[in-house]
């Protein structure tokens, strides 16, 4: 039977977001969230991610300055994300969820790490900016639309989506997408995308550790 082109853009996303579901009624170990997409990505999306960042010095500046973007409300105006726009029973409550004594445990940390750092930003961009962007545009064939396509409906819907993922912190989220968004229309590259957001997600794994600000782990 023919494997549906849309596999190998989804499912190590959709693997991801079971685990997170599943971890949220049955305690799981901290690997699961890591090995079960991977093994996905492994499986049916190695293909997609043949070549490399055609602009990987821009990329690593730009998951930089999207890490800035990320924590600088708090910074500059502590207890931002405790307003009642980003603390509530709606979209959550920013506190993070790292058990206490995880904090410590240098397995935990090792995998949370890698979980940030290699798995999220391959699965999220094959999802978000590899597929959703062009099936919005063409549902039927997503396939012929090329990466980077620009249509104001796809990248705007496919922003607010990804804003939403990030509960209490979807106001840096949205910028999160809106920048991502932009950085594929301009380099139609997913690896210049990746390198973005593997460094997004570094440097916040970094100031999540080495500064205490556990919130950030959701």
């Amino acid at each position: 039977m023919r494997k549906h082109p849309a596999i190998p853009w989804i499912l190590p996303f959709a693997v991801f977001m079971a685990v997170l579901a599943l971890q949220s009624v049955v305690a799981l170990p901290a690997w699961v969230r890591f090995v079960l997409p991977g093994a996905a990505i492994l499986a049916v999306s190695l293909p997609l991610l043949k070549g490399g960042p055609s602009k990987p010095f821009l990329s690593i500046g730009i998951g930089v300055a999207v890490f800035l973007i990320w924590v600088g409300p708090d910074y500059l105006f502590p207890g931002w994300h405790h307003t009642f726009l980003f603390d509530n029973g709606i979209v959550g409550h920013p506190v993070g969820n790292t058990p206490p004594a995880a904090k410590n445990d240098p397995w935990f940390l090792l995998v949370r790490i890698a979980i940030s750092v290699i798995a999220v930003p391959v699965l999220e961009e094959l999802f978000w900016r590899g597929w959703l962007m062009r099936w919005i545009i063409d549902g039927n064939d997503f396939q012929r639309v090329a990466l980077g396509t620009y249509v104001p409906a796809a990248f705007w819907l496919t922003a607010l989506l990804f804003a939403s993922e990030h509960g209490s912190f979807w106001d840096v989220g949205l910028a999160t997408g809106i920048i991502f968004n932009w950085w594929m229309v301009r380099t139609r590259n997913l690896w210049d995308c990746i390198i973005a957001h593997a460094v997004t997600n570094g440097v916040l794994a970094a100031y999540v550790v080495l500064a205490g600000q556990w919130q950030y782990w959701l």
